[in-house]
């Protein structure tokens, strides 16, 4: 027990500033405000089962970016795109009948102690995308030489920043302690998950909510493991790969060993699911993935596996043999520290 406490991952609390973003007003200033944070109210009650404070918008997208000033502006493009004409705008406006899905989203871009200019660019997308009528649009992963681009309301992009670098894990949790959808999902910087697939994330987690309305739909690449893509990877890339699902299978709880597919990084949760999940995450590395998923396990959440279009970007930050070697090594401690009780619910 003792030893496992030692080495057992512990966040840092967020400092003072970390718990504000910029965003930028309709006039194309930059604002600073005070962000949301339905996990300190929560905190305050004493009940693992208290309800969480009512949704703001339909839906939240966090996107942890470190070092993205190259990618992230494709990504958002792609992004608001697909926000934008399934739910409306960021500030309740009604959508178009035939569109029953909810209306209302935001995007909170955490930069993770990035040293380049991840923050300007993100800023500079919002501002550009909602002053001009018709903004000049930006390349994406699948979108190349787009023609047309999306006008966004003000304020829809909020931009957080931490301190030091946390980890993908860090930054993903901390985003997530703030947002104001009903239904909120992490993507990655890159674009690399097809974003109109969110969607059919949405569908897969609705049709599972229990009668909390509690569920996780996760974005899924296993059928696509004998693809191009994943077939052109090194040798020794796929053969971790394989050597990580293995012990996925061996360490972890029954249904979680069952997920085909732990390390996308497209997830989507009911709001109701949060309090079960946000508050009880303690890694911050590669990791998080699977503590979340196990975490939703222990909590009786259930969990949808949704095939999701991919693509392999450019420009990856995963060292194979270092992270993989992390990976293994974070989630025996992460399996040692909730079977001894270090790690515990409240």
């Amino acid at each position: 027990y003792i030893a496992i406490s030692l080495v057992a991952p512990k966040p840092r609390p967020a400092e003072q500033p970390e718990k504000r973003f910029k965003t930028i007003l309709a006039s194309g200033d930059t604002s600073e405000e005070e962000l949301p944070c339905w996990i300190d109210q929560w905190w305050d009650q004493s009940k693992q089962d208290a309800p969480i404070d009512d949704a703001e918008v339909f839906m939240s997208v966090v996107v942890p970016a470190y070092n993205e000033e190259e990618r992230l502006s494709g990504m958002l493009e792609e992004a608001v795109a697909f926000l934008q004409e399934e739910y409306g705008d960021a500030h309740g406006s009604e959508v178009e009948a035939k569109k029953p899905v909810g209306h209302g989203w935001e995007i909170l871009v955490v930069s993770d102690g990035s040293t380049d200019k991840t923050i300007e660019t993100a800023l500079k997308f919002a501002r550009d995308h909602q002053l001009e009528q018709y903004p000049v649009p930006v390349p994406g992963p699948r979108t190349p030489k787009p023609t047309r681009s999306t006008q966004i309301p003000h304020g829809s992009i909020r931009v957080i920043e931490l301190a030091q670098n946390r980890g993908k894990g860090g930054a993903v949790t901390h985003g997530m302690r703030h947002v104001r959808g009903q239904y909120v999902v992490f993507a990655d910087a890159d674009g690399a998950s097809r974003f109109e697939d969110l969607a059919a994330l949405v569908q897969g987690c609705q049709k599972l909510e229990d009668a909390k309305g509690r569920a996780v739909a996760i974005g899924s690449r296993a059928h696509l493991v004998g693809s191009e893509a994943v077939v052109k990877r090194s040798a020794l890339r796929n053969f971790l790969m394989h050597s990580f699902h293995l012990l996925l299978r061996f360490m972890t709880p029954p249904a979680t060993s069952k997920i085909k597919d732990t390390q996308c990084g497209f997830k989507l949760f009911s709001r109701p699911s949060l309090p079960y999940i946000i508050p009880y995450m303690h890694s911050e590395g590669w990791i998080f993935d699977v503590e979340m998923l196990m975490l939703a396990e222990s909590a009786n959440i259930p969990v949808a596996e949704i095939a999701i279009g991919w693509k392999e970007v450019m420009g990856s930050k995963l060292n194979v043999i270092r992270d993989s070697i992390n990976m293994a090594w974070g989630l025996a401690v992460l399996r040692a520290a909730w079977a001894l009780g270090v790690y515990k619910r409240r």
